[in-house]
């Protein structure tokens, strides 16, 4: 019998809409030393229905915007003008994550910086219209000296 949660699969899987889904999985491979774990093109067709990618310990699905399948509503971000979802990653070094992105395609939308909360902290927007916050926890603090922290950076009106 079948396991009914797949090995690797536990959890939440962020599955991606891409406007040329080939192109972002070569980006994600050269940005963030993703493995493809697997690719199901359209027969006949040069568009993926489905693609698997490891970042890290975690499993990302990937598709092409395939809107016939979706009475014909696109749903990529840059169809849709943008996307409510961001995609959050621990690494070693954030600048060096962000400088190895900026290499890949991606562009910055906040630059590396020591946050409040103890990480160091930067935002990218990939080709695709995806962003993609990547942190370096650099400083341990307990939910007061964070608030402490917070309130300097938005004080009250």
């Amino acid at each position: 019998m079948a396991n009914p949660i797949p090995a690797d699969r536990a959890g939440v899987i962020p599955h991606l809409v891409c406007d040329r889904c080939a192109d972002a999985l070569e980006f994600y491979k050269s940005a963030f030393g993703a493995e493809e774990l697997c690719r199901m093109p359209i027969p006949g067709a040069d568009r993926i229905l489905h693609a698997e990618i490891r970042i890290g310990d975690a499993v990302v699905m990937l598709a092409d915007d395939l809107s016939e399948a979706c009475e014909g509503a696109a749903r990529s971000p840059k169809s849709l003008g943008g996307s409510s979802v961001g995609l959050h990653r621990y690494v070693e070094d954030c600048d060096a994550a962000v400088d190895r992105a900026v290499k890949a395609g991606a562009s910055v939308l906040m630059p590396p910086q020591d946050m409040f909360w103890g990480d160091r902290y930067a935002v990218v927007n990939d080709p695709f219209g995806h962003q993609w916050s990547l942190a370096t926890h650099v400083k341990d603090l307990t939910p007061e000296e964070m608030m402490a922290a917070a309130s300097q950076c938005f004080p009250s009106t």
